[in-house]
């Protein structure tokens, strides 16, 4: 054989071996992919999709499925990409039915915004998976970044948004440098917010940021109105919280800890560091030995800063320790609203109380509740008949911050009956209960999100930036009238003078406890919102 011909031969077996490693090497670092804009990351699966994938949560499927259908009924028309941000899988019975909560409250603002208004652009909505605690929001951010930008996509908000964390503030802060703007519906940290300052113009520290629920200072306020902060002896007050990294948990126990009360100074704030948002780790042993020392003290109403799922053990813990004091009173914060979905039957019967056991009331700021505005409403007519020698309101004397709630709270309902006819769906499995308030302030972001689309009224699909300029728009004659309340958004994009519905668990005599709805906080000493939402100079 000629030397030439072994040297090609040699060169051809070279080059096919170097593009088989070549090969053989990018198949076994691809990316491993859940679906479409989907990768698996660790035990995870992290990215951008709205073509019906549920994140391996079974609640979710049918909800996702859902969105799919109403996103392909959008796609020849004028539309826009809204993002629900948020984790989107757990293991955890009791989350997954709270990410369900989350999700119909999207699906179901999509739907009134696309069926209901039915003015174009449309909304395209995905579900944005960051992974627990936000802990992959950097890549996930990247994504709708990119999306922002695609003529495709045209990515006009993100939304959900409901923890507060610091991974959560880089999400928002990213987001908001790169011109998208941000919708949060359910955070109430102090940290995630733009500052209100009604007599100069400030640069705000996330520019294109809107919240529609109150922040835990503001929250914090209103409990202390509704509960007569200046008539509870400090002496007989705790604040308990959560020193884990947490933006909630810290800003509610500022925010306890600024509440003014009568009396000679009361206890120091008692920490514990719990494992995790949803981690129990060894906080029952914690509470346990915390609620011995509260017994030989005056204390009897404890500020509790910290989640869900340790509120749930404190208020057991408490409620099973032998103790000459017959009632405690805990009050917490906002995210205290999925209490009832951890509560196991042994733990209403500890709340209960009995045999040397002091009973034991939760009492929570709620951003909103469904019996709100029917039970405001009578009393409120209940009370301007005695004071008009029995004579009935007309519809003009009637308060705007609880007439117009509840007729979008009747159109929720009627959206909810419509889907769920006969309070079940095959498409749609069972139907959301409000009681939560997740799925009313979901609902609301994307009803809010949708009347800033149209705002300008042109149909046409905004420049990326344009809601985030919208947003401070949106109050006097075009504030939104939402299920959980007025939403009128200040110059900052905050939601002015909104209330808090006061919930309280009632363990009832025997069985499953239900959820009471107690009455209404507002955050500026109890003032409730004045008439067309004009947003003053001073507060």
């Amino acid at each position: 054989m000629p030397r030439w011909r072994k040297i090609l031969y040699a060169l051809l077996v070279t080059a096919a071996l170097v593009a088989g490693g070549l090969f053989g090497w990018s198949f076994l670092h691809r990316p491993d992919m859940c679906a479409e804009g989907v990768e698996r990351v660790g035990r995870e699966c992290i990215g951008v999709n709205g073509e019906g994938y549920a994140f391996e949560n079974p609640a979710i499927k049918d909800v996702a499925k859902a969105i799919q259908k109403e996103n392909d009924n959008v796609k020849n028309g004028a539309y826009v990409t809204v993002a629900v941000m948020m984790p989107f899988h757990s293991r955890n019975a009791a989350l997954q039915r709270q990410i369900r909560s989350d999700l119909l409250g999207a699906y179901l603002g999509q739907h009134k915004a696309n069926e209901g208004e039915g003015k174009p652009p449309k909304i395209r909505l995905v579900l944005a998976n960051p992974g627990p605690d936000y802990q992959y929001q950097d890549k996930v951010v990247s994504t709708l970044v990119k999306m922002a930008k695609s003529s495709e996509d045209r990515l006009r908000a993100v939304t959900g948004i409901n923890l507060s964390l610091a991974e959560t503030e880089a999400a928002v802060g990213r987001l908001t440098r790169n011109h998208v703007p941000v919708l949060a519906s359910r955070i109430t940290g102090d940290g995630i917010a733009n500052k209100d300052n009604y007599t100069k113009v400030v640069d705000p520290k996330f520019p294109g940021l809107a919240r529609i629920i109150p922040t835990n200072s503001q929250v914090a306020r209103a409990l202390a109105w509704f509960n007569g902060e200046r008539s509870r002896d400090d002496s007989r007050t705790v604040v308990v919280f959560d020193r884990r990294q947490d933006s909630y948990n810290r800003t509610l126990a500022e925010a306890f800890n600024s509440i003014k009360e009568k009396g000679s100074d009361g206890l120091a704030a008692i920490p514990f560091t719990s494992a995790g948002i949803d981690k129990e780790g060894n906080a029952g042993n914690t509470f346990s030995r915390m609620a011995l020392s509260l017994c030989h003290t005056r204390a009897d109403t404890v500020y509790f800063a910290g989640r869900t799922v340790h509120l749930r053990l404190f208020a057991r813990e408490l409620a099973g320790t032998y103790c000459q004091k017959p009632h405690y009173t805990i009050i917490s914060g906002s995210d205290a609203a999925s209490l009832r979905q951890y509560m196991q039957p042994e733990d209403w019967e500890k709340l209960r109380g009995g045999q040397d056991r002091p009973k034991v009331t939760v009492q929570y700021a709620a951003p909103g509740h469904p019996a709100a505005w029917e039970t405001e409403l009578t009393a409120w007519k209940k009370k301007w008949a005695a004071e008009h020698d029995g004579r009935a309101p007309d519809e003009k004397d009637l308060p705007q911050y609880l007439v117009e709630p509840k007729g979008a709270l009747d159109e929720l309902h009627g959206l909810i009956k419509e889907l769920w006819p006969n309070g079940t769906s095959d498409r749609l499995g069972a139907p959301p209960d409000l009681e939560d308030s997740r799925t009313m302030l979901v609902y609301d972001g994307l009803v809010t999100i949708g009347a800033a689309l149209h705002q300008r009224g042109d149909g046409k699909v905004p420049r990326l930036k344009d809601l985030g300029d919208i947003w401070s728009e949106l109050h006097t004659v075009d504030r939104v009238r939402g299920a959980s309340g007025l939403i009128c958004l200040t110059p900052a994009g905050n939601p002015y003078d909104k209330p808090i519905a006061v919930v309280e668990l009632d363990p009832g005599d025997k069985g499953q406890g239900t959820l009471k709805y107690v009455g209404l906080a507002w955050p500026n000493d109890g003032q409730p919102q004045s008439k067309d939402c004009v947003i003053q100079k001073t507060r």
